[in-house]
């Protein structure tokens, strides 16, 4: 498992530069949210390869942390989104989508790594496996968005699809905290 999370780790923080400098040099919110949810997934599974040998409870209490940092990618988005919704200029759409297939490829191959441990070690692993999900369903919205970007030369399909990564961010927050409740009960009780 911790082999995994190191791996995770790793490629989350390789594509995170990529995928931030071309969010600015592009103005494209949704891969802004995108990237910065790359870096928040670094630090997730760093700690999570920290904490595999920790108590129950220790591991619940940083599930609830985690479940904090989650909310991360999600304020920046309204920062990014603020900005863009002022001025929304079209991002450019070949960028947008070759990146959003990038960051689709990594994800998917992140969610697949940790699809048999979600269930392992409860709030710690289901946060990582719920961020690599979750990030594959944001790239897919994003090559969603450069399409219809290229075919209206509008910036509100990538602004669109930034907020839709902050809801998807803040119900995995919830997803994890309620998880980490639950294990820290249980741990509690024993």
């Amino acid at each position: 498992m911790r082999r995994t999370v190191i791996i995770v780790a790793l490629l989350n923080l390789g594509y995170f530069g990529i995928e931030f400098g071309v969010a600015l040099a592009i103005g494209s919110v949704s891969l802004f949210a995108d990237s910065v949810d790359f870096l928040e997934d670094t630090s997730i599974n760093l700690l999570i390869a920290l904490a595999l040998g920790w108590s129950a409870i220790n591991r619940a209490r940083l599930g609830m942390a985690l479940a904090g940092i989650l909310l991360i990618p999600s304020l920046s988005t309204v920062w990014m989104a603020w900005q863009k919704f002022l001025l929304p200029a079209a991002p450019a759409a070949i960028p947008l989508t070759l990146v959003g297939l990038g960051s689709l490829i990594v994800n998917l191959s992140c969610a697949f790594m940790l699809a048999r441990f979600r269930a392992h070690t409860g709030s710690l692993t289901r946060a990582a496996f719920l961020s690599a999900r979750n990030d594959a369903l944001a790239n897919v919205a994003i090559v969603f968005a450069a399409c219809i970007t290229a075919a209206t030369i509008s910036g509100w399909p990538d602004l669109i699809v930034g907020l839709g990564i902050l809801t998807i961010n803040a119900d995995a927050a919830r997803n994890v905290w309620h998880a980490a409740r639950e294990e820290r009960a249980t741990a509690a009780a024993h």
